[in-house]
């Protein structure tokens, strides 16, 4: 699992490189996001601008990974495709995350 990171401002952004997320690298993603979260901002947001496909399994390693930042620890999502997004919805996952249609946008709306 590909992850970028990086800090800006009082965020910390995770930039999913890879199409997938599902079965196959989900506990590969659960364990690459507790590294690159661990000790890091209070607010972190997902990047998943590049992800094509989501299934039930990469949508419980998200969830795991807000779980192992903690109570006092926010994890956002940005850059959802129209497919991650819809299984969002579907799941209504969409109601326990913050979701921002961009990067861009999250990065504004959070730094405030």
């Amino acid at each position: 699992m590909d992850l970028r990171t990086r800090s800006e401002d009082n965020l910390q952004v995770v930039s999913v490189l890879d199409n997938r997320i599902d079965a196959a690298v989900a506990i590969e993603f659960k364990d690459a996001m507790r590294a690159s979260t661990e000790g890091g901002s209070d607010t972190v947001v997902l990047d998943l601008s590049e992800v094509q496909f989501i299934d039930s399994s990469g949508l419980g390693a998200i969830v795991a990974s807000m779980k192992h930042m903690g109570a006092s620890r926010k994890l956002a999502l940005a850059g959802l495709t129209p497919t991650v997004e819809k299984v969002f919805r579907l799941t209504r996952m969409d109601s326990v995350f913050s979701v921002f249609t961009t990067l861009d946008g999250a990065l504004e709306e959070l730094k405030t």
